[in-house]
């Protein structure tokens, strides 16, 4: 291996899969490979929905054996990335007190209403910054207030830094993920201390708080001989939510642009130098993550490709790329739904409850595949439309252009319905965004890669991107909005 090209691990967990990709990076390179993928299949038991987290390490185990195998046994690191909010405990000997409860359970059904009676939502949101949503940590950790695995609990560890510590056998909190919690401020970058205490959540059950670029451990030697790694590895922190190394991936020239990270969900917004905590932005549901570099990722949560995945799984799996060429012919905004309607959130007879919600809207109802199909995606553009149009306004923050990075870059009729949406030109990809963000925290941490502007620079070079300019009746866009604000 040249000494001026390294090869980094990036294990990057999605709510429906996982994959640990192959990053080589250099100082004008930048190429990343699949290693290993593997499906993350939730699991309902008597107690409620669980991620199978077993299941998920031996993914990790089994893809960092085969990046090695393809890098001659070397890795020059490992990083780690997830979803949020979910997290797992560990008892006073480090074990595992079971599986981690799945954010969407229904152990949070008003959950926030007992919160807010102690913290009205309105001080909730000025001290965090965080858009109500019902699986938030805290709420999951106030739900399980009287539970005898939180008695128990010594430790309590977000998913991608369980992940960690068992690969190292050193806890910490990374704090892009720690902000999703709704228990960290985001002007101090550090734990609310004073509303832990008013709710009763202790916050001694978290470990040291981390920044990407920290040194996170070196794997330890039972996972060295069962991944067949040379060491030292050592296992650099990233931006563990999967969505801030998402957002470190965004090609963007300059500062005026949106991003829209897509796949299971759709998180869109503004990157800024600090919180907009007005209420205001409380109760048009922006939420305030912190990101890279002292940045906030400023953005609004929307069901996203959820809705398209829940309706092909109960379709049997049907062809993808026939089903969107026979929803692109289906007449444009014949019928839409709020995309970020909690109606949505649980899995089971997706299309039924869209065709619902569209009848008890008065509107035309969907009812061939292809019909479904263009309502799920003509909806989720109109949501990136009204998340991208709100954020500049509220963050007094214009932009020029919306970055589209993640799975959904591969759907060319979502890319397209969210330019015609916007009005903004849309550069898709990449793809794997979330995977090179964390691949280039980890080059960077190691010398090979300079600032964000830098990094953004070297993935503009060298990843495939396509611009989709925006087309059609913009005031069919309003219109359509209007039907779904009217009361």
């Amino acid at each position: 291996m040249s000494e001026q090209v390294k090869t980094f691990a990036a294990v990057d967990l999605g709510a429906s899969s996982g994959r640990v990709m192959a990053g080589r990076v250099g100082p004008e390179a930048l190429e990343l490979t699949e290693a290993h993928r593997f499906p993350n299949r939730p699991v309902r038991v008597p107690e409620g929905l669980r991620w199978d987290i077993l299941s998920l390490y031996a993914g990790v185990l089994d893809g960092l054996r085969a990046a090695g195998a393809a890098a001659g046994g070397r890795l020059s690191s490992v990083g780690i990335d997830s979803w949020a909010v979910d997290y797992g405990l560990l008892d006073a000997d480090g074990a595992l007190l079971g599986n981690p409860v799945h954010y969407r359970d229904a152990r949070t059904e008003g959950v926030a209403e007992k919160v807010w009676a102690t913290v009205p939502a309105a001080e909730l949101y000025a001290a965090t910054g965080l858009q109500y949503a019902p699986f938030n940590t805290l709420y999951q950790l106030t739900a399980a207030r009287s539970t005898a695995q939180l008695a128990a609990a010594r430790r309590l560890l977000l998913v991608p830094d369980l992940l960690t510590y068992w690969l190292t056998g050193e806890a910490g909190t990374e704090i892009t993920n720690a902000s999703t919690t709704q228990l960290i401020d985001p002007r101090t970058r550090d734990w609310s201390y004073d509303l832990a205490e008013r709710l009763g959540i202790d916050l001694k059950l978290f470990a040291p708080l981390r920044q990407p670029g920290d040194a996170a451990g070196l794997l330890r030697p039972h996972v060295l001989e069962e991944t067949g790694l040379r060491g030292p590895v050592p296992v650099t922190t990233v931006g563990s939510h999967d969505t801030a190394s998402a957002v470190a991936a965004v090609p963007a020239v300059g500062e005026r642009f949106a991003y829209i990270c897509t796949g299971t969900w759709s998180l869109a917004g503004l990157e800024l130098d600090a919180p907009v905590l007005t209420e205001v932005s409380r109760a048009a549901n922006f939420t305030n993550e912190l990101g890279l570099d002292g940045t906030v990722r400023y953005l609004r949560n929307i069901m996203g490709l959820w809705l398209l995945q829940e309706c092909v799984r109960e379709w049997g799996q049907p062809d993808l790329g026939e089903l969107l060429r026979a929803a692109a012919e289906v007449p444009a905004l014949r019928s839409v739904v709020d995309a970020g309607d909690a109606e949505f959130l649980a899995p089971g007879r997706m299309s039924a409850r869209i065709a619902d919600a569209c009848r008890e809207s008065g509107q035309a109802v969907p009812e061939s595949r292809a019909e479904i199909t263009r309502c799920i995606l003509d909806s989720l553009a109109l949501a990136h439309r009204r998340a991208v149009t709100d954020a500049q306004e509220l963050a007094d923050h214009p932009v020029d252009v919306v970055h589209i990075v993640g799975g959904g870059t591969r759907n060319e009729l979502l890319c397209q319905l969210t330019a015609d949406a916007c009005g903004l030109p849309v550069v898709a990809g990449p793809a794997e965004a979330a995977a090179l963000g964390n691949v280039l925290v980890q080059a960077r941490s190691h010398g090979l890669v300079g600032d964000r502007t830098s990094m953004r620079r070297l993935l503009a070079r060298t990843q495939p991107l396509r611009r989709y300019e925006p087309r059609g009746d913009a005031a069919a866009w309003r219109a359509a909005e209007d039907r779904l604000t009217r009361p």
